[in-house]
């Protein structure tokens, strides 16, 4: 059985904040900033939300409203501050492709770490070696340092290889591209696969009729918080009557 189970999360950054002669001179010209006193940000805000297996959550809100701060969370790259992260299950995280490549090395290279990173055993990895190859369509130039590829290419490969893993939890960014018009239908279909399969999807999204086709479930944030968890129908009616006041 998969879950994610959050209890009063809260996500803070602690940075180093210099005063500029702006802030001397206007003082209110901060009135706004996220940042605290002592130079911190407090970006996710006594977040308790439960998913459990079967749920297609989506994620709305305006830009810097948390979201794919609350994705990283779930996948583990930022630890919590306060509050409790229990989350069960083999996780993908579709997002943020380029981590754990290493451009010195080749093609074949950054299939092999890559997917050790992504929790591959190396039998298993080596045993998709062919099959990730197969659908990059990189052909030799999986023979060069990956220093050397196009963004396209470099797209390609990362896709292939963060998609060849068969995830519990699915958390997905919208903002994918996978390079030219041929290889989108590709990751399209290896993407629609990924979703069926997964127990949980967890979906960041700006696009309100990604939220009401692909989920049975929505969460509206702003400024760190749950504004609102429903239906994707609820959700998205009041959260599009909310930006047109």
């Amino acid at each position: 059985m998969s879950r994610i189970n959050l209890q009063n999360v809260n996500l803070i950054f602690k940075t180093k904040r210099e005063h500029r002669l702006k802030d001397v001179l206007i003082p209110k010209m901060g009135k706004f900033s996220q940042f605290g006193q002592d130079g911190t940000v407090h970006a996710l805000k006594d977040i308790t939300l439960a998913v459990n297996d079967g749920d297609r959550l989506a994620i709305i809100g305006h830009n810097g409203a948390g979201k794919t701060t609350l994705l990283k969370l779930m996948n583990g790259i930022y630890p919590v501050t306060s509050g409790v992260a229990d989350i069960q299950g083999r996780i993908a995280g579709l997002f943020e492709f380029s981590t754990g490549f290493e451009m010195e090395l080749s093609g074949w290279d950054n299939i092999y770490i890559r997917g050790i990173m992504l929790g591959e055993t190396p039998e298993s990895i080596m045993k998709k070696m062919k099959s990730i190859a197969d659908f990059s369509e990189l052909g030799e130039f999986l023979d060069m340092p990956v220093k050397y590829y196009s963004s396209g290419m470099f797209i390609r490969l990362a896709f292939s290889v963060s998609t060849a893993v068969e995830p519990e939890i699915l958390l997905l960014d919208e903002a994918i591209g996978a390079g030219d018009a041929g290889f989108l239908e590709k990751a399209r279909k290896r993407m629609e696969e990924m979703v069926e399969k997964s127990n949980i999807m967890v979906l960041v999204t700006h696009s309100m009729d990604s939220a009401l086709q692909m989920c049975n479930r929505c969460i509206w944030m702003e400024q760190g918080r749950i504004m609102m968890d429903g239906k994707p129908d609820e959700v998205v009616q009041i959260y599009l009557e909310n930006i047109k006041n």
